[in-house]
């Protein structure tokens, strides 16, 4: 993307119908960090790959609680994120005042939508520069819903936003059949998978860049951090390479049931021609 005339502010339109503020806030989101949420029929979970500015820093938080029946992760600036969220909990602590009850996911996406499309409008703001993956289980059961700093906001059945997340939304395409039926702890290793397929070739998940969180039916929200994650990660390795294992032993029978046709002995084959004298 370059500078043009029509940039200045969010409120101005280029000739072509692109309000070019709100397209640097969506690119704000495609360099944050990937995080990937998925759900079945009874949970829903986030798993997010976090950073650390420094060697001498700890690594910045992805996930955050809202209430006991949702939470959300982030990609993009996490000083935005965290005004959305102070936004997100006064909502659900106000449907818990009034109402007594906890706030319907879909109604406080929508009000993020709301909050959002305000930034798009008027002159002298900006858009918010972070995406949210939002998860939660109602009465409607398990969501997931990713907002954009455009104030459009999505139900999704798995979704990947951040750095490198179209590999993971690759694998989420091709595993989404199974997602529905899925258990709890086969959810979170497809999470993990999608997650590690962001990952930088030198890179690798570990207990310090990861972050997986679950609610669903009779479960409120938990964050899994440091030594939490330790047993999904060991799942994933586990079947990594039990994978291997199968894939070396099949390539081993199949090269012994292949004959060698060099070694094999050459017939000569008969003529029907007299010889020539």
């Amino acid at each position: 993307m370059f500078r043009n005339q029509y940039d200045n502010d969010v409120s101005v339109w280029s000739p072509q119908g692109r309000i070019h503020q709100i397209e640097y806030a969506m690119e704000a989101v495609k360099q944050g960090s990937a995080t990937v949420g998925l759900k079945s029929k009874t949970h829903a979970v986030l798993v997010a790959l976090k950073r650390a500015s420094s060697e001498l820093s700890a690594h910045q938080k992805k996930i955050i609680m809202i209430d006991d029946h949702v939470g959300i992760s982030i990609a993009g600036l996490t000083s935005d994120a965290r005004l959305l969220s102070k936004f997100m909990r006064t909502e659900c602590l106000n449907s818990r005042y009034a109402y007594d009850t906890a706030l319907p996911v879909s109604r406080l996406v929508a009000a993020i939508g709301n909050k959002s499309q305000n930034q798009t409008q008027r002159y002298g703001g900006r858009p918010f520069g972070v995406g949210l993956l939002v998860a939660g289980y109602d009465e409607m059961g398990a969501h997931i819903f990713q907002t954009c700093p455009s104030a459009n906001y999505f139900d999704c059945k798995c979704m990947a936003i951040g750095a490198r997340s179209q590999s993971a939304r690759t694998y989420l395409e091709k595993k989404m059949t199974e997602f529905p039926d899925c258990t709890l702890e086969e959810l979170v290793k497809h999470g993990l998978r999608a997650l590690r397929e962001t990952l930088p070739s030198e890179t690798e998940l570990n207990l310090k860049n990861c972050s997986v969180s679950v609610v669903g039916e009779d479960q409120k929200f938990e964050m899994y951090e440091q030594e939490n994650v330790k047993k999904f990660l060991e799942g994933i390795e586990a079947d990594k390479q039990a994978k291997e294992e199968e894939k070396a032993a099949a390539e081993t029978a199949a090269a012994a049931e292949t004959p060698m046709e060099a070694d094999a002995p050459t017939e000569q084959q008969p003529t029907d021609q007299p010889m020539e004298h």
